[in-house]
């Protein structure tokens, strides 16, 4: 992998940090600037050393990380089409020398400053986006609704779509099992789970029509399955056993993913299943449809967003167990927490909030479809949800924004680097080790959810109590970011969620809330690409203490507004939804 590496346009805007139009200006204006080597007329590749060597030459500043090179390296040795080969390559490279990973190289140098799972991550998350077409990767949040859901701690948990391995890894300290159809895929999934020491057995091949689990049961079962594929085996699969609640129609080939989710759990063992919409009410499924509910199989059906997906919830239903009476139907406008909060109230009690009796779903069409839940409320209960939301909505806060003035122009400023705080020691950087995931316990985990929108711990442990060294514990004054450009001042004792970093500073050096404003801004200045940024090569500007404190309370208090008026428009938004339905219903009229 000694070849060159290419950049385009983009990229070369990030080293340099300046924007797009600054690349396209020097390419008009300076007739040295490096040639194309590859791409297209519409997106350019420019050789990496030649980039290099003319921004030197003309005293332009830029910084290329370890993560920068490896990436250029892994690119450099193939076309786009053998990328995923070239990074399942590279995580098998890391794997085999953990956990010291001796590789040489970029990648070497990239293992030895994050570690090797890190390393991979970061890798992977770059391929992710280069191939962010052909991949259909599952949101992180969701991933780990799905895993907090439906999966225990120590349970045996089966993808039999699992792609590169996301749900899995949400899942935490499991026993995985996987199945993907292409070799790059597997190969990436099975080295994730590897390099954060999750026991996994993952293979390459087609579920439907080659289980290679056959005899296997797991005790949870995940999964995200392709939506609208034809060709799923329909032909070759006719009288299939899995087919114990109907033979799925050639156009329900996520049915047919649904059955065999079923067939691969243990009895009592539930499953989570990502849906589209229209799978929830089309008639050529509802036969299957309601069979599954007279056995008492599908529990809820959760719309996660107008967009979709929407998430079902089923079980295997034990011999003997009487079937339940009602089925969960709920839309949450992309409030997960909520989706959660409605699961665990619909479990102690079947006849809480979304419930409705199967009974009455049982007619022609057999539709599950989450907005159904609008019509089969019971008296009084959109009402009460109306009300609850208008009280929120005037009961919310409006705090003063800050008086800023304006200056005499920034003009020169002394700055220094989060890299050159870490080095003095001001600030100590840490991450969630590899592996770590919200599991059930007492403990509190603050999650990503909880850092964007800044509030206490929502995830559980069984870890934090001091005995368990395989954590990083967050406390009061601690700065920690999520992967979304998220960034907050923890104000209580938790254990640093997946995929976070925190950041302690030493408080007689450096202001926590200076720091996250500044971290914050940088994640903003760069909107969806805040997981490529290397977070010690952001500047801040060399403040006193003092200076550091009164730029970081404004910078709260812009924080707190922002805050304010995200609740408040989630509030009406929920307002909107509920007094339309209620007009439309007849549960509400004009006064």
């Amino acid at each position: 992998m000694g070849q060159d590496g290419t950049v385009n346009a983009g990229e070369i805007a990030r080293l340099v940090d300046v924007g797009r139009a600054a690349v396209s200006n020097w390419r008009r204006r300076h007739e040295d600037f490096p040639r194309p080597v590859g791409g297209t007329a519409s997106s350019p590749l420019f050789s990496l050393t030649e980039v290099e060597t003319w921004l030197r030459r003309n005293g332009k500043p830029f910084q290329l990380s370890a993560a920068d090179r490896a990436w250029q390296e892994i690119r450099a040795a193939g076309d786009d089409l053998r990328l995923g080969e070239l990074v399942a390559e590279a995580g098998e490279r890391l794997r085999a020398g953990a956990p010291g990973a001796r590789v040489d190289g970029a990648l070497g140098d990239l293992s030895a400053e994050r570690g090797p799972a890190m390393a991979f991550e970061e890798l992977c998350a770059r391929y992710f986006r280069a191939h962010s077409r052909g991949l259909d990767i599952t949101r992180h949040e969701v991933a780990v609704l799905m895993a907090r859901l439906a999966c225990a701690e120590g349970a045996t948990v089966l993808d039999p779509a699992c792609g590169v391995g996301t749900l899995l890894l949400a899942a935490g300290r499991i026993t995985a099992l996987g199945q993907e159809v292409g070799g790059a895929a597997a190969r990436i999934a099975a080295t994730r789970l590897e390099l954060r020491g999750i026991p996994a057995r993952i293979v390459d091949g087609d579920s439907l029509r080659a289980d290679a689990f056959a005899g296997t049961l797991a005790d949870a079962v995940l999964c995200d399955p392709p939506f609208n594929e034809r060709s799923w085996g329909f032909d070759d699969l006719t009288g299939d056993p899995r087919w114990e609640y109907g033979m799925p129609p050639r156009g329900e080939p996520e049915l047919a993913w649904v059955q065999h989710c079923l067939a691969k759990v243990r009895p009592g063992g539930t499953v989570a299943i990502l849906m589209p919409t229209a799978a929830a009410s089309r008639r050529p499924g509802r036969r299957i449809r309601g069979n599954l509910l007279r056995a008492g199989a599908l529990l809820a059906v959760l719309g996660l967003g107008a967009s979709g997906p929407d998430l079902w919830l089923l079980r295997r239903p034990e011999p003997g167990a009487p079937p339940p009476s009602r089925i969960l139907l709920g839309e949450y406008d992309g409030d997960l927490r909520a989706v959660e909060h409605a699961w665990v109230r619909f479990r102690q009690d079947s006849a809480a909030a979304g419930a409705v009796r199967i009974i009455d779903l049982l007619d022609e069409d057999v539709d599950l479809s989450p907005a159904r839940a609008m019509s089969t409320r019971r008296d009084g209960e959109l009402v009460r949800e109306f009300n609850t939301a208008a009280d929120r909505l005037r009961g919310a806060t409006r705090p003063a924004v800050p008086e800023l003035e304006q200056l005499q122009g920034p003009g020169p400023q002394a700055s220094t680097t989060v890299a050159d705080l870490i080095a003095a020691g001001h600030v100590r950087v840490r991450y969630a080790p590899p592996g770590t995931a919200p599991v059930a316990g007492h403990g509190p985990m603050l999650t990503a959810g909880d850092v964007a929108v800044g509030c206490a711990a929502s995830g559980r442990t069984g870890a934090g109590d001091g005995t368990d060294s395989d954590v990083v514990e967050v406390r009061a004054g601690d700065v920690v970011a999520s992967p979304s450009g998220a960034v907050r001042v923890v104000s209580e004792a938790a254990v640093l969620g997946p995929s976070l970093a925190r950041y302690r500073v030493d408080p007689q050096r450096v202001d926590p809330e200076f720091l996250a404003g500044v971290l914050r801004t940088a994640t903003a200045k760069s909107p969806g690409l805040s997981s490529r940024i290397d977070p010690r090569r952001i500047r801040l500007p060399s403040l006193s203490l003092a200076e550091q404190r009164r730029y970081g309370a404004a910078m709260r208090e812009l924080q707190v507004v922002a805050d304010a008026t995200r609740e408040a428009a989630e509030a009406g938004q929920r307002l909107l939804r509920l007094g339309c339905e209620g007009l439309v219903t007849g549960h509400l009229g004009p006064q």
